[in-house]
């Protein structure tokens, strides 16, 4: 009945919405999208699912907005908001699965698995009743298995090298916190370091807790790492700017049409605000990112090194809807306290937005910052009038190029074979007991780690999985020859030969290209054995870090990396300089 009466009513307004349009009359565009779906809920020819309809039509909706206004279905709200609200319900492990095995790399202090004693090199072989090694075997069942909620039980059956016999552990979960510092130390005896990964919901307290523990360190001077730094939330984002900043300054204010424009302003005595500081930035950092590195650009207050920033100056706002999922929506632009904004355009649509990182590549951007031009019209000044420019990201004040030169083919293959990891996770679960007990600190073993000469067993092991040093094709020898044979024949010449291959033989005994090709052989190999000695390098040290995160922790990881780190080194270089640093910030 109650059906029979809706269909009626339905009818009556589709009659009415007929007469209206009829009239020339204009429903509202909500009207418009309700009846929409009533007709196709009522009247489609086969059974429709609705709430699949209505998502995909909300996501294309969003997507005629803008690149971030976003819908989060209800399944995915939890696992979106994680990485910044800090934490979740598990065991309390970081993990890498090699070998389809389930590889514990670092217990969490305090948390449920520390607490009955597992171990960094454990390797996990059954969840509960589930066998825990194979293929099936990926990151998300992991997650699936391991992560629940808080108070619930887990048995894990673990295998140690120690041990000849697995163990059994029963293990509680608990709240564990996501850290959004990825590292902070000391660089010299008044240098500090801090890399900060995102702007979560913590973020403020581990950048003062870092500082603090700086500054009791004789910690004078500051680099902040803001690189890959995708963003998070707008008011951790000018709290920590705070920090940096003294008095009422404006650090940030946004406007929208529909919403007037508000000043967000320095209001407390911040953690750092005396003191040289360097703001690292590239590609990767985005919106929270750049009101930080911006605001700290615009007042002149530390230097921006790195390359130009993502460009991303819009403000979303959380919207719940009636199911539990979410909304995104953009609804105010974000400015420097300059007035600058730094959104980039995003006509092109959203897979050439997301994808400019290609284009600056192309554009050899990423390599020298002379390729890189901004119209007088997005042209602002600092509070000491240094020129800065809005309209597509944060400009730093000295620029680093991206280094291509460590990228042999041998990189390459260990990397993406993942040599690195396997290699590393291996070495240390054989020696993990030992070098611990010899070498108890980070610092202990670094002064030693040279003479472990691990180099000819990665090397080996790198061959026994497939991947060997390439041998360099001289294609410039082949070119060479095309460009002399080009300049040399003409048609009476080339008939007193049979074939191409003849004539190339006796072109080759020419005493002109000879002396030419050994020549140009001689600065080509001097060039290739530099660039294959530099990627050595860079491999070598990037072996002691995986090391060194897997004994020690990650953030002995950054201590290992930190002398072919380029943007880091550039940062150093900059703030030790008294003369340069204030020369560039017109002190």
């Amino acid at each position: 009945m109650k059906q029979l009466i809706f269909t009626l009513i339905l009818l009556i307004g589709f009659n009415s919405y007929s007469q209206n349009v009829q009239r020339g009359d204009v429903l509202s565009t909500d009207s418009k999208m309700a009846y929409l779906l009533s007709m196709i809920r009522y009247y489609y020819v086969e059974k429709t699912d609705m709430p699949k309809i209505v998502e995909k039509g909300i996501v294309n909706m969003l997507k005629e907005l803008d690149p971030h206004s976003v819908y989060i279905s209800k399944e995915d709200v939890e696992k979106m908001n994680e990485p910044l609200v800090g934490n979740f319900d598990g065991v309390g492990i970081s993990f890498q699965i090699m070998k389809d095995t389930i590889c514990v790399v670092e217990v969490i202090r305090g948390g449920p698995s520390e607490k009955v004693g597992i171990l960094p090199g454990d390797k996990i072989i059954k969840v509960d009743n589930d066998f825990a090694t194979g293929d099936s075997i990926k990151t998300d069942w992991v997650f699936k298995h391991l992560r629940g909620e808080k108070g619930t039980k887990v048995k894990l059956l673990v295998k140690r090298n120690s041990r000849k016999e697995p163990i059994l552990f029963d293990v509680v979960r608990d709240k564990i916190p996501i850290t959004s510092v990825d590292t902070w130390f000391m660089l010299d005896e008044d240098l500090g370091y801090i890399r900060l990964d995102r702007f979560a919901q913590n973020s403020l307290k581990e950048v003062d807790d870092a500082i603090r523990e700086l500054k009791k360190q004789g910690m004078k001077n500051l680099i902040f790492d803001l690189r890959g730094n995708g963003g998070g939330y707008l008011d951790v984002a000018f709290k920590i700017c705070d920090d940096f900043l003294d008095g009422d300054k404006l650090l940030v204010y946004t406007e929208g049409v529909a919403s007037p424009r508000y000043d967000f302003k320095a209001e407390r005595r911040g953690m750092f605000e005396k003191g040289k500081l360097v703001v690292l930035i590239d590609e990767g950092s985005a919106s929270a990112s750049e009101i930080v590195s911006g605001a700290i650009q615009d007042w002149d207050r530390g230097v921006i090194v790195g390359r130009r920033s993502f460009g991303k100056g819009l403000v979303q706002r959380q919207f719940n809807l009636p199911d539990n999922s979410q909304v995104r929506l953009t609804t105010s632009r974000y400015y420097t306290p300059s007035g600058r904004c730094i959104q980039k355009p995003w006509n092109d649509g959203l897979e050439a937005y997301y994808n400019d990182y290609i284009k600056r590549y192309q554009h050899k951007e990423l390599i020298t910052p002379d390729s890189i031009t901004f119209p007088d019209s997005l042209k602002y000044f600092t509070a000491n009038k240094r020129i800065v420019y809005g309209g597509g990201g944060i400009m730093p004040d000295v620029f680093v190029p991206i280094d291509t030169t460590r990228a042999s083919d041998y990189l390459i293959n260990l990397r993406s074979k993942g040599i690195f990891n396997d290699f590393s996770m291996q070495w240390v679960n054989d020696n993990r007991t030992e070098i611990l007990k010899k070498y108890p600190t980070y610092k202990d073993f670094d002064a030693i780690y040279s003479s472990l000469d691990l180099m000819k067993q990665f090397s080996q092991y790198a061959k026994k999985e497939g991947v060997t040093h390439n041998t360099i094709k001289k294609e410039w020898v082949n070119q060479m020859i095309v460009n002399f044979l080009n300049k040399q024949t003409n048609d009476s010449l080339s008939k007193e030969y049979t074939s191409y291959e003849k004539y190339a033989q006796d072109i080759l005994s020419d005493k002109e290209l000879k002396k030419e090709i050994d020549e140009k052989a001689k600065k080509e190999d001097e060039k290739i054995e530099e660039l294959q000695k530099k990627s050595d390098s860079y491999i070598e040290i990037t072996l002691k870090a995986m090391i060194a995160r897997n004994l020690y922790g990650i953030n002995y990881y950054y201590q290992a990396i930190k002398q072919m780190d380029d943007g880091l080194q550039k940062a150093i270089s900059v703030i030790k300089d008294d003369k340069l640093y204030n020369k560039i910030l017109k002190k």
